[in-house]
């Protein structure tokens, strides 16, 4: 529909550029007055042919790229490692140590509660949970899935103080190490919150674009943005208990409302049998694969995180607590890619001085690109694994706290 609509609306608006009366930003003026006097040297009738020559091309071009996702042969078929928890809709994928053994350093991979877990272990060629455990590491991985009739009344507190810890009690358990946690995207802020909780229980945390000052880098203020929206997703989650994936998708969408025609146009003209063809769709399906969000954390994350800012303001409370990154005492490494679309690079380094022991890197990647890119090993990964196995070779003293097998909610 962007696509249309941006097609349609162009000779609608050419007399609106000619006459000056388009409302661009300051920096766009000077070249919206060049191409003016360009297009006035153009005999009109020619012009509006060629514009609508180009149209055509683009629609058909954005066509033919979703027929061709549509009706390419790839299928997910990654086995999944056993399950050694689960607790509601939860579970800890255990992905076992290097070459088949139960050894190497216990690695908690938390992801986003808003996207399938399997982000990290898209395929078999792009696969950071399996690429780890080459390196000789034991990733265990948290599933969280979609929300069930009792998560739809979960907040991050369930969550974090629920479900996580249990995850975490169980990693103890069954390996008897404390583990790193490795936290991606909003998984990143559920690992932070657990490492605040957990101090002594865990070995090190490693973050990959995790949010933290959500006023930071923002393109627009959310404050404004969030009252025209707030009525409307507060109604729809009273009515369904959570917050759909159509709306989560519309907001992922609106942060860059072009890169849907831009990639499908690009994709349309790969070789449907090409290994980057396979990457496409292997991601996109992921991208399509959704869940929601329940109603609780929905309105904890957008009124909360969004609207009051309150990890950076130091008024993010869990259980009842403050969620206080400057008592972890554990190493801490934090991957901010600069090339980040969805967290800002502002938004994640502003908890780079809220924790004086933390390490930073900026691999030259996207969000969803340092885990999945064809550059992803060597950018992040790699320094990602060098980080963990030195955690491996200086472990920390035990002294763990007496854990919940069960994990129960809080």
């Amino acid at each position: 529909m962007t696509a249309v609509w941006t097609c349609l609306t162009s000779s609608a608006a050419l007399p609106l550029l000619k006459q000056g009366l388009l409302p661009l930003k300051a920096e766009l003026r000077d070249d919206a007055a060049a191409l003016v006097e360009e297009i006035n040297r153009v005999d009109p009738g020619k012009f509006l042919g060629a514009l609508n020559d180009e149209t055509r091309r683009l629609l058909d071009q954005l066509a033919a790229g979703v027929q061709a996702y549509r009706r390419h042969p790839y299928r997910r078929q990654v086995d999944d490692p056993p399950a050694v928890w689960r607790e509601g809709t939860t579970r800890l994928i255990d992905y076992g140590g290097p070459n088949g053994t139960n050894d190497g350093l216990p690695v908690l991979l938390v992801p986003s509660l808003i996207n399938r877990a399997y982000i990290l272990d898209l395929s078999h060629e792009r696969s950071l949970a399996r690429w780890l455990k080459g390196r000789g590491l034991r990733p265990l991985l948290v599933d969280w899935d979609r929300p069930g009739e009792l998560e739809r009344g979960f907040t991050l507190t369930d969550y974090i103080a629920g479900r996580l810890e249990g995850a975490l009690d169980q990693a103890l358990k069954l390996t008897g190490r404390e583990p790193a946690l490795l936290g991606y995207c909003m998984g990143g802020l559920l690992a932070v919150a657990l490492a605040d909780r957990r101090r002594r229980d865990i070995a090190g945390l490693a973050l990959m674009a995790t949010p933290w000052d959500f006023h930071a880098g923002a393109r627009y203020r959310y404050e404004q943005f969030l009252p025209l929206t707030a009525p409307g997703f507060a109604a729809t989650m009273q009515l369904l208990g959570e917050l759909p994936v159509d709306a989560l998708q519309m907001m992922f969408y609106a942060l860059d409302p072009y890169l849907v025609i831009r990639k499908f146009r690009q994709f349309a003209a790969l070789d449907p049998a090409s290994p980057k063809a396979r990457a496409f769709v292997a991601l996109e399906d992921w991208l399509n694969d959704g869940v929601p969000l329940s109603g609780p954390v929905a309105r904890d994350c957008m009124i909360g995180w969004y609207g009051e800012n309150q990890p950076a303001r130091g008024t993010w409370r869990i259980a009842g607590r403050p969620v206080t990154p400057q008592r972890i005492e554990r190493p801490t490494l934090m991957l901010v890619p600069v090339r980040d679309r969805i967290v800002p690079p502002p938004s994640a380094a502003a908890l780079l001085p809220a924790m004086p022991g933390a390490m930073a890197i900026s691999p030259p990647l996207g969000h969803i690109g340092m885990v999945v890119a064809e550059s992803a090993p060597l950018h992040a990964w790699r320094p990602l694994a060098e980080f963990l196995l030195a955690l491996d070779s200086a472990p920390v003293p035990r002294s763990r706290r007496a854990g919940r097998s069960q994990g129960a909610p809080v």
